[in-house]
């Protein structure tokens, strides 16, 4: 995630000082992604070394004020021009899970795969709710159409995200079974032979796979 590149976005709409950035990063994210003060303040003064903010003096309450510069401005067009890499993803964490826990001794993978599928759907089906509010705040004519259309393309990224995410489990356990039937149908086959500690099961009924699409409160 880029903090620095969502501060300049934010900046180019005028001066802000710390935590209002803070605040209104939150507020267009949903606060999918929190950020805390220091968080934002250290790269408030990385992008001031670097020449893309400079302090604007203070408000009223004495808050110190930063402003973009036309440094950032050319360093955030060329973020939004740009399309995101995907030749060096981010570590995921359930992926890794997964590959660590075949042949692992005493896990049984069927059951990592079946905890993170119910924990899968239900963030889906959260996700889900939350949109619906989102929209209804749209439609209703609210104050902060801006960010509630923010918020509403952050939420179904997640929701297509889970989707896949299901369906890879899904996937996961299918190949882990043909698998195991595979190595069976060989130990069979020949003697002495041992079929690998591969356990898994048939997937999941539709009704603890479905992405049940009804989602609620927005923040």
């Amino acid at each position: 995630m880029s903090i620095r590149h969502g501060l300049l976005a934010l900046l180019e709409h005028g001066p802000r000082y710390g935590s209002q950035l803070r605040t209104e990063f939150e507020s267009r994210t949903g606060s999918t992604w929190p950020l805390n003060v220091g968080q934002v303040y250290t790269t408030l003064s990385r992008l001031e070394r670097d020449g893309m903010v400079e302090q604007s003096g203070e408000d009223d309450a004495g808050h110190a004020l930063y402003a973009i510069t036309e440094a950032g401005r050319g360093e955030l067009r060329t973020w939004f021009e740009k399309p995101v890499d995907r030749t060096s993803p981010a570590r995921d964490e359930l992926a890794i899970k997964l590959a660590m826990a075949v042949g692992a001794p005493g896990v049984d993978i069927r059951a990592v795969i079946q905890s993170q599928r119910r924990h899968t759907v239900k963030a889906m089906q959260d996700y889900t709710r939350l949109k619906a509010q989102a929209i209804t705040a749209l439609e209703s004519g609210a104050s902060q159409e801006r960010d509630d259309v923010a918020w509403l393309l952050v939420l179904e990224q997640l929701i297509f995200q889970t989707e896949a995410e299901a369906r890879w489990l899904d996937h996961c356990e299918a190949r882990l079974i043909r698998i195991s039937a595979a190595a069976g149908g060989t130990a069979a086959s020949s003697a002495g032979g041992t079929a690998p500690a591969v356990t898994a099961r048939a997937p999941a009924s539709s009704a603890e796979g479905a992405t049940g699409l009804s989602r609620g409160p927005r923040r």
